[in-house]
């Protein structure tokens, strides 16, 4: 027999379910959202197949629908039928489709705008009343860094036997991001020496589903600082795999990494970069290609990720609290131009004394997009 104590906690099995979800929909699978006023069963527009849509219409108890974030709807409207042409800002939308248009490639279509284009002209499609859970649904493709738009009808638990459909509940869906950030614990931690901080440790975190880890970059002695009373530079630096790694010149995250380290080498106290899996914003990096696609065809950053269906910012700062709190840095002085951030820490039980400016001059190729930051999303930039 298994000992209580080595056993998973409830938080853990619901965190677990949220990711066996994600992984099925990832697939192009169906799964199961369960409520306790009847299940949906969904299929991820952006990866259901002509098996998974055979699958659902076998559990459905009625027509299915296209479930799409509000903001995805409202940039259809102009390239759809008229159905659409009533701006929708806050609810999940759901559209009836023809039959013809219930196929794995018009679906992709409706998803993703970068191939929008490739809608065939077959038949209208008409609003339908969005079935309760279909907020869920949407913030379900979300954590899976999917687009946010499904396929859902109404079905019967009988369904989930009967298919063997991954199941989840909308409770645990709606929980996740909280909880998962809550679970992170330290789980490895090395000395490496940095090119511009020899003296520097790396502190991985990981969540109790063993979901992607964040890590924590100490350069200096931080920790330390901050138990004598004092609040180490910090900065919550999400990971960018263009700008960070390969150098991209469309943003500027490559130097205002390297930069905060540089700095924080010569800081009394040293400095806590915060190093976080969020990239983009927290859509993921392969939305990211998708929208920097929708920018070179004349969107800037916030309407080209509306485009997909995503909010301005879809990060979450309890993950970066949690760990500054697993490390026993309560205050901070935080390295960023984005007040957002200093607002969106504050929140969440952290100390910010002060906000320090990080700036880097544009470049020649991200100077537009430092100037959506200014003008559209409040940045602080000179």
């Amino acid at each position: 027999m298994i000992p209580a104590e080595t056993l998973p906690d409830a938080r853990a099995l619901a965190m677990r379910a949220v990711h066996r979800a994600v992984s099925e929909l990832r697939r192009g699978t169906p799964v199961m959202l369960t409520r306790p006023e009847g299940g949906l069963i969904l299929a991820a527009a952006e990866t259901v197949g002509a098996r998974g849509l055979a699958e659902l219409g076998t559990a459905a108890l009625s027509p299915p629908v296209l479930l799409l974030a509000p903001a995805r709807a409202a940039a259809l409207r102009h390239a759809t039928a008229p159905a659409l042409a009533t701006p929708v800002e806050e609810e999940a939308v759901a559209m009836l489709l023809p039959r013809a248009l219930l196929a794995p490639e018009a679906l992709r279509a409706f998803a993703d705008p970068v191939i929008e284009a490739l809608l065939p002209p077959s038949g209208e499609t008409r609003l339908a009343m969005a079935p309760a859970g279909a907020d869920a649904a949407l913030n379900l493709a979300k954590i899976g860094r999917l687009l946010p738009a499904l396929v859902a009808a109404p079905a019967s638990t009988a369904a989930l036997a009967r298919l063997d459909i991954v199941s989840v509940s909308e409770a645990d869906v709606l929980a996740y991001p909280l909880s998962a950030a809550a679970s992170l614990a330290r789980v490895a931690e090395a000395r490496v020496p940095l090119e511009d901080a020899p003296e520097a440790r790396i502190v991985a975190f990981r969540a109790a589903d063993g979901g992607i880890e964040h890590l924590a970059i100490l350069v200096g002695d931080p920790i330390g600082f901050a138990e004598k009373g004092g609040a180490p530079l910090a900065r919550a630096h999400s990971e960018c795999f263009t700008g960070d790694l390969l150098g991209s010149l469309r943003c500027d995250c490559g130097p205002q990494l390297r930069g905060a380290i540089a700095r924080m080498a010569k800081e009394e106290g040293g400095g806590v970069l915060l190093y976080l899996a969020q990239e983009g914003r927290g859509i993921g990096l392969v939305n990211k290609l998708r929208a920097y696609t929708l920018q070179d065809q004349g969107l800037d950053t916030l309407d080209a990720n509306r485009a997909l269906g995503y909010g301005a910012d879809e990060r979450n700062f309890m993950v970066a609290a949690t760990m500054l709190a697993a490390l026993n840095v309560p205050r901070i002085r935080l390295l960023t131009n984005n007040p957002d951030k200093v607002a969106g820490l504050a929140a969440c039980g952290v100390e910010v004394v002060d906000r320090v400016q990080h700036q880097f001059a544009a470049n020649g190729v991200n100077d537009a997009y430092l100037q959506t930051k200014a003008q559209r999303f409040g940045h602080l930039l000179a």
